[in-house]
């Protein structure tokens, strides 16, 4: 049998990150090969996901990566089970890496994100990127949403607690990246539910339109007045969820719409993501 050297043990801990026990054990069952034992630290990963697959996962954060030469980006939302693994660098950095992926392969899909080959290293999957980042952390890890977006321009913002990440696509590309990222802050803290009116559910406004009514005629006022009344408060209900004709978190005496306009940026799609929501 192969010596194994404090050295050998040494680099396979470098690679794995796994404690120096783990790392010694694994190359004296495959007698001294690192790539064996690297492979071996990979499957009892698996094998440790599997038994931690039923664990709740009530913390995470948003992982984000724009590539600006195509035009596309990503978002993914990364579970974990408590709050110090969520703010890990290790498991800041591997949301990213997976936004990354999904922006490079255009996948919307978490199965596929996690079973595709990483575009910078074809020796593994997603599943095993995340594998390797549990293994190290000891936690129950799952990837829940992905969201990939492509249009003339993209812009990606996460807040700084990890836990809301926000992705915009504008109809042509463009240089105002600073407006960009405004408008993204914007969303997430205002959370609109719709970009454009036409977005809302006819049937949402509908019921809208009848509360409001009732409201209207329970305060006594005339009847020849109700629907214009009607009028401004629905329009009001707008300016509080449409996204465009929302006060702008900057300079609340223009719309986003206006804003953007004045930039001549078309805004064409949003996503907004809040880790558990």
């Amino acid at each position: 049998m192969a010596e194994i050297t404090a050295e050998m043990v040494r680099k396979l801990r470098e690679r794995s990150g796994l404690p120096m026990m783990d790392c010694k054990k694994a190359l004296t069952e495959t007698g001294g090969d690192e790539e064996a034992a690297m492979e071996l630290l990979r499957k009892r990963g698996a094998a440790a996901a599997e038994k931690k697959a039923g664990r709740a996962t009530g913390e995470g954060r948003i992982g984000a990566y724009v590539d600006t030469a195509k035009g596309a980006g990503a978002l993914v939302e990364v579970l974990c089970e408590t709050a110090p693994v969520a703010n890990n660098p290790l498991f800041r950095e591997l949301a990213d890496k997976l936004a990354r992926q999904a922006a490079a392969t255009g996948t919307s899909d978490a199965a596929a994100l996690l079973e595709g080959k990483l575009v910078e290293d074809p020796s593994m999957t997603g599943r095993d990127l995340l594998h390797d980042v549990l293994n190290r952390l000891r936690e129950n890890i799952q990837v829940n949403r992905v969201v990939y977006r492509a249009g003339g321009g993209v812009a990606t913002y996460v807040h700084h607690t990890g836990k809301i990440g926000v992705i915009v696509v504008t109809e042509q590309a463009t240089s105002n990246t600073e407006l960009l990222n405004d408008v993204c802050m914007h969303i997430a803290a205002l959370q609109p539910d719709a970009l454009t009116r036409e977005q809302i559910p006819a049937a949402t406004v509908e019921k809208e339109k009848e509360i409001a009514r009732e409201q209207i005629l329970a305060s006594g006022k005339p009847a020849n007045m109700v629907e214009k009344i009607l009028e401004g408060k629905i329009n009001r209900w707008y300016s509080e969820r449409v996204l465009l004709e929302q006060p702008f978190v900057k300079d609340d005496k223009q719309t986003v719409a206006k804003v953007l306009e004045a930039a001549k940026i078309k805004l064409t799609d949003y996503v907004r993501l809040q880790v558990g929501c």
